[in-house]
């Protein structure tokens, strides 16, 4: 594969993962729209691996204390804060692996990859995204985060396996609705994604290792690489820009790709 070609795959999955406008939407529209070649699962495990790597160090001391609750966690000990976030984090991926499963079984995840479908998504859950940035309190903090709170955030982020609702949006527009300031609810999104983006790239896997082959673990590699970059430069930016400023911008960019979007699927 042409080396500008990877480096705009891993560019796009690595600024939309964790920006709330939707990475699966936008790759799925590269080839539907530019008459690219599709890029194959072989990539896409890659620029998942990249974007993994990514929020685990941009959020190392989170990760840390998580993964040495886990292990309490295994134990039967729920003692420590780490301890209860990754319960909080199990209950959370329950719903998207359940959803993606069937979706996958029935077939619909492939029925979903249209034009059309990612242009109503993006329009949609924008203005839901903004309803919930403007008219939810902010009282909580990440600290504050509960069982329920997960649980329910959990059920929002099925609703992404839908091209074009964007993970990370629709988790932001959970937490926002639920009271969670504008940089906590993006904190915890960005937390969610982890077990998420992990399922998804084994689930990936699991179906091109037996069809990798040298060329392609080249690929894949340079990939990750350009999609690690990305995904850091991209949260940098959106926990800067957080401090100063709501979540209308993104908001703005979904509503206006989603009429276009519609306009191109229905003319």
């Amino acid at each position: 594969m042409a080396l500008t070609h990877l480096f705009i795959l891993a560019l796009i999955q690595g600024v939309t993962e964790f920006l709330p406008i939707s990475s699966s939407g936008h790759l799925i529209l590269l080839p539907n729209l530019t008459g690219m070649d599709d890029q194959g699962q072989i990539i896409d495990v890659a620029v998942h691996v990249g974007t993994l790597f990514a929020v685990i160090l941009y959020f190392w001391s989170d990760v840390k204390t998580i993964g040495h609750g886990m292990i309490r966690l295994v134990r039967g000990k729920i003692d420590t804060q780490g301890a209860f976030w990754a319960l909080c984090l199990l209950i959370a991926t329950i719903p998207v692996t359940l959803f993606g499963l069937l979706l996958n079984l029935t077939g619909w995840d492939q029925a979903l990859r249209s034009t059309a479908v990612i242009g109503w998504t993006m329009l949609i859950f924008g203005l839901v995204l903004y309803w919930a940035d403007q008219t939810g309190p902010e009282t909580k903090q990440a600290s504050n985060w509960s069982l329920k709170d997960a649980a329910i955030m959990g059920l929002w982020q099925a609703l992404a396996l839908i091209p074009g609702t964007s993970r990370s949006g629709i988790t932001i527009t959970a937490g926002r609705q639920l009271g969670y300031d504008r940089e906590s609810a993006a904190r915890l999104a960005m937390l969610m994604s982890i077990p998420t983006i992990f399922a998804s790239g084994i689930l990936l896997s699991a179906h091109v290792v037996k069809d990798a082959d040298l060329a392609a673990a080249r690929d894949g590699a340079i990939a990750a690489v350009f999609a690690f970059l990305a995904a850091l430069a991209a949260l940098a930016l959106m926990f800067r820009l957080l401090k100063s400023v709501s979540f209308t911008p993104y908001v703005i960019y979904r509503v206006v790709l989603g009429i276009i979007l519609l306009a191109i699927a229905y003319t």
